[in-house]
Protein backbone atom coordinates (compact mmCIF):
# COMPACT_ATOMS: atom_id res chain seq x y z
CA UNK A 1 0.00 0.00 0.00
CA UNK A 2 1.18 3.42 -1.31
CA UNK A 3 -0.75 5.85 -0.16
CA UNK A 4 -1.59 6.66 2.87
CA UNK A 5 -4.91 5.32 4.57
CA UNK A 6 -6.54 5.49 7.99
CA UNK A 7 -6.23 2.07 9.92
CA UNK A 8 -9.92 2.04 9.93
CA UNK A 9 -10.86 2.44 6.44
CA UNK A 10 -8.15 0.03 5.23
CA UNK A 11 -9.47 -2.09 7.89
CA UNK A 12 -13.12 -1.75 6.47
CA UNK A 13 -11.60 -2.20 2.47
CA UNK A 14 -10.14 -5.65 4.27
CA UNK A 15 -13.60 -6.42 5.30
CA UNK A 16 -15.05 -6.10 1.88
CA UNK A 17 -12.59 -8.03 0.25
CA UNK A 18 -13.20 -10.99 2.20
CA UNK A 19 -17.00 -10.67 1.66
CA UNK A 20 -16.43 -10.46 -2.26
CA UNK A 21 -14.37 -13.31 -2.12
CA UNK A 22 -16.63 -15.56 0.32
CA UNK A 23 -19.98 -14.40 -1.17
CA UNK A 24 -19.61 -13.52 -4.81
CA UNK A 25 -18.91 -15.39 -7.70
CA UNK A 26 -16.02 -13.80 -9.02
CA UNK A 27 -13.61 -15.17 -12.26
CA UNK A 28 -9.80 -16.20 -11.84
CA UNK A 29 -8.66 -13.37 -12.56
CA UNK A 30 -10.97 -10.97 -10.34
CA UNK A 31 -9.94 -13.57 -7.50
CA UNK A 32 -6.27 -13.35 -8.02
CA UNK A 33 -6.36 -9.29 -7.56
CA UNK A 34 -8.88 -9.42 -4.56
CA UNK A 35 -6.37 -11.42 -2.92
CA UNK A 36 -3.61 -9.48 -3.36
CA UNK A 37 -5.49 -6.43 -2.20
CA UNK A 38 -6.62 -8.35 0.77
CA UNK A 39 -3.09 -8.85 1.70
CA UNK A 40 -1.36 -5.75 1.15
CA UNK A 41 -4.41 -4.58 3.19
CA UNK A 42 -4.13 -7.05 5.65
CA UNK A 43 -0.12 -6.50 5.81
CA UNK A 44 -0.83 -2.12 6.53
CA UNK A 45 -2.98 -2.96 9.13
CA UNK A 46 -0.33 -5.38 10.70
CA UNK A 47 2.29 -2.73 10.24
CA UNK A 48 0.09 -0.54 11.61
CA UNK A 49 -0.70 -2.08 14.62
CA UNK A 50 2.64 -3.01 15.39
CA UNK A 51 3.99 0.81 14.93
CA UNK A 52 1.10 2.01 17.59
CA UNK A 53 2.32 -0.96 20.15
CA UNK A 54 5.52 -0.29 19.44
CA UNK A 55 4.96 3.89 20.06
CA UNK A 56 2.92 2.76 23.07
CA UNK A 57 5.61 0.77 24.94
CA UNK A 58 8.24 4.17 24.23
CA UNK A 59 5.66 6.14 25.66
CA UNK A 60 4.45 3.62 28.78
CA UNK A 61 8.66 3.52 29.74
CA UNK A 62 9.09 7.11 29.87
CA UNK A 63 6.78 7.45 32.16
CA UNK A 64 8.02 4.74 34.26
CA UNK A 65 11.21 6.18 34.03
CA UNK A 66 9.72 9.38 34.67
CA UNK A 67 7.92 7.91 37.94
CA UNK A 68 11.14 6.66 39.38
CA UNK A 69 13.07 10.10 39.18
Amino acid sequence: MKKKIKFEDALKKLENVVEKLENEENDLDEILNLYREGADLAEYCHNKIVNVENEIEIISNKLKENKGK
